[in-house]
């Protein structure tokens, strides 16, 4: 008898350790831990305008292939509608990334198209120059070269130049393009010309 009851504690005891080890391996099973990222993006804002009367002045939109008209530069000579060949005519435009634009951007000027008799007879340069200086000789002389041409129709392509956007709800620091018109030897007496040049803007990563 004394047999039989030590026979059954030893198989309870077995029983009871197989019990805890299926206890053992559900505990195990059950610890795990997961993370999770997400992300969120959103589009920022990208716009150039420019000014013909300073700095400070009045800025608008001028893209012409968005439906704009392209800004009406100013050009003295003092007047540029009497010229004589040798007369130099200079003009300014200002240039800069709107209140909106949330990243910096590199300008380029892009091309020049002309109309009119005397668009050969015309050559011209563009610099950039410091937002107050004034647009004359000596500035253009003193300026970064970002675009000329032998004459108007003609193009080539100079130095970029970096527009920085300003803070939060203001606009970026202008930049002056200086234009400079110069009359050539066979310019046609009565006869006018007309052109056109396009600057880009290209936003660049900070």
């Amino acid at each position: 008898m004394a047999q039989d009851t030590k026979r059954r504690k030893v198989l309870a005891v077995l029983a009871g350790g197989l019990v805890l080890g299926v206890g053992a391996a559900v505990t195990l099973a059950a610890w795990n831990d997961s993370e999770f990222a997400t992300g969120e993006f959103a589009a920022g804002s990208f716009n150039l305008e420019g000014a013909t009367d300073g700095a400070a002045g009045t800025y608008a939109d001028h893209n012409v292939d968005e439906g704009d008209a392209a800004a009406t530069l100013d050009f003295t000579l003092p007047v540029a509608d009497n010229m004589s060949p040798g007369d130099v005519a200079y003009a300014p435009f200002w240039v800069r990334l709107d209140a909106t634009t949330t990243s910096p951007a590199t300008l380029a000027a892009t091309a020049a198209t002309a109309t009119g008799a005397n668009a050969a007879n015309l050559a011209y340069t563009v610099h950039a120059i410091e937002p107050a200086a004034t647009c004359d000789a000596t500035a253009a002389d003193t300026g970064v070269l970002v675009a000329s041409g032998a004459s108007l129709t003609a193009f080539e392509a100079g130095a970029t130049v970096a527009l920085a956007e300003g803070a939060a709800g203001t606009a970026g620091v202008p930049e002056q393009l200086c234009f400079t018109v110069t009359a050539g030897e066979d310019l046609v007496e009565g006869e006018s010309a007309t052109a056109t040049w396009s600057f880009t803007a290209t936003s660049i990563s900070e």
